[in-house]
């Protein structure tokens, strides 16, 4: 048995809907077994995905089939995320926390000055 990716991806709630896990995995977002992956591809189980959500990115074996979106429980059975995608995640989200807020303070519209801050702020970020 096999399931199309974007259903697989929708049901393992890695989207919310069907139509943004079609879009994602046509625009690259997704690859199985280490190659690019189209919308209507089937996965298999023990195929190995890695899945770009956001910043994020899983790397998860396939463990189970599923053409319906079930419950966060039976989405969990669906598949095994690799330990190094794990840790790879974690550090992202430490990261993340980490990071200076680029948000304004203070009341009102920023001055001048205020607004040169932030743009080193964010320039220094990018780097």
């Amino acid at each position: 048995m096999a399931v199309r990716i974007d259903k697989w991806l929708w049901a393992a709630r890695f989207f919310k809907t069907r139509s943004l896990a079609t879009a994602a995995v046509a625009g690259g977002k997704a690859q199985a077994n280490g190659e690019r992956a189209k919308p209507a591809r089937l996965v298999r189980v023990g195929d190995r995905l890695r899945v770009r959500v956001g910043s994020y990115e899983y790397v998860v074996i396939v463990r189970a089939l599923a053409e319906r979106r079930g419950s966060a429980r039976e989405a969990a059975v669906l598949y095994e995320e690799t330990p190094e995608s794990r840790a790879a995640r974690q550090r992202l989200v430490d990261q993340h926390r980490l990071a200076p807020s680029l948000r304004f303070a203070g009341r009102g519209r920023p001055t001048k000055k205020d607004r040169r801050s932030i743009d080193r702020m964010r320039d220094d970020a990018q780097d």
